[in-house]
């Protein structure tokens, strides 16, 4: 039985009747373009073959009854007439949050069964966060007769929607990356994304077909994105941005950096350096995956980490050993990917080159003390899509 269909079982379990439909929605791991989404500038993510799925049936009462495989014996029961931010706690904010702005925004979005599952490793940096709430965001309107966004346009503004109702019901201040990577990545392909304007286009990046592996490393490090560093690195940028005169700060070309450290206060240079270094590695990767030799990548994605890692000072001890022990083990590049303070890294290697590499992280990992990492290799899967 496929696990759409496993799904739908669940949610009979769950409700006692049978669902209207199953849809779903992948992770994504960000090859490079890290913190440049909320400043304008350009991200080239993949989306996992993980999944979140999400079985759902009309109601007509107005109530919204979620369910999660995570949490067998709770179910959450809302009025959709009622939703508003702070008044949902926990991961059922997520789901509550993509209805209110679907009612908000008039998408006559009503009263749901939902039930939830994945296997997108939580709290990995991989945007399971995301997965779900574009999952439910595909039920909610397929429920309400709205036909699967076929054009990029229509997923785009989903896609906004569901970046709202991250912001405003669980005060995560998220770029639109990780939505709209859930929304439009396919197969065999990185989404090159311009989070200015929302230009996008699909550039080739299939490892296998060049004798390589794309490796996550799951540090185990759960990172807490909502602690209030990431907002402040945010509001630094912001504060950055204003300081020089424009609206965000890739506003600014790369050739502008050496003035703008010059006009800058010292604490806000090192945020600029970094968006503005960002931007021309991923203009670098774009165009080297586009002639056809992804193993030139491996080198922007090691210097990525160090900027990560230096300037916008976002990594952590368990992200820069992974990424330190596998380029030393032979891997073409490493960095931290997502939001950083824990989560994973991505490693590029050789096939031949790929177990070793996996074994010399692991390895490192016990000496040091730390959880064993989960370590995968990954391909570019397709977005989100009704399963049933």
């Amino acid at each position: 039985m496929s696990r759409a269909g496993r799904v739908a079982d669940a949610f009979r379990a769950v409700f006692g009747t049978a669902c209207a439909g199953v849809w779903s929605a992948p992770g994504r791991v960000n090859l490079i373009g890290e913190h440049t989404d909320y400043n304008g500038g350009s991200v080239l993510p993949l989306a996992l073959p993980h999944r979140t799925w999400a079985a759902a049936a009309p109601r007509a009462d107005g109530l919204l009854r979620l369910h999660s495989a995570r949490f067998p014996g709770e179910l959450v029961q809302l009025a959709v007439a009622e939703l508003a931010p702070g008044a949902v706690r926990g991961w059922a904010a997520y789901p509550a949050g993509v209805a209110w702005a679907l009612r908000r925004a008039g998408y006559g979005t009503g009263g749901a069964d939902v039930h939830v599952e994945t296997d997108v490793p939580l709290g990995a940096g991989l945007s399971s966060s995301a997965a779900l709430e574009v999952a439910v965001a595909l039920a909610l309107t397929g429920l309400a007769g709205r036909a699967f966004p076929a054009g990029y346009a229509a997923r785009l503004q989903l896609a906004r929607l569901t970046r709202d109702a991250e912001h405003a019901f669980t005060g995560m201040p998220c770029g639109i990356m990780d939505q709209a990577a859930a929304l439009c990545c396919t197969t065999g392909h990185v989404l090159h994304l311009g989070t200015r304007d929302l230009a996008l286009r699909q550039v080739p990046f299939d490892p296998a077909a060049h004798g390589l592996r794309l490796l996550v490393v799951d540090t185990r490090v759960v990172h807490a994105l909502r602690d209030g560093a990431y907002a402040a690195r945010r509001a630094g940028c912001e504060a950055g941005a204003r300081a020089l005169g424009v609206r965000l700060l890739c506003d600014l070309t790369p050739s502008q950096l050496d003035w703008g450290l010059w006009e800058l206060a010292p604490p806000l240079r090192p945020l600029l350096r970094h968006v503005l270094t960002e931007e021309e590695r991923v203009a670098r990767v774009v165009s080297r995956l586009e002639a056809g030799d992804p193993r030139a990548v491996g080198e922007s994605l090691t210097a990525g980490h160090a900027s990560l890692r230096d300037d916008f000072a976002v990594s952590c001890a368990e992200l820069d050993l992974a990424v330190s022990v596998a380029c030393r083990a032979g891997a073409l590049g490493a960095r931290m990917t997502g939001g950083g303070f824990g989560g994973s890294a991505v490693v590029l290697a050789e096939e031949t080159d790929a177990a070793g590499v996996a074994r010399e992280v692991g390895a490192a990992f016990a000496a040091a003390g730390h959880r064993p990492p989960r370590v995968f290799a990954v391909e570019p899967a397709d977005g989100a899509r009704r399963d049933r």
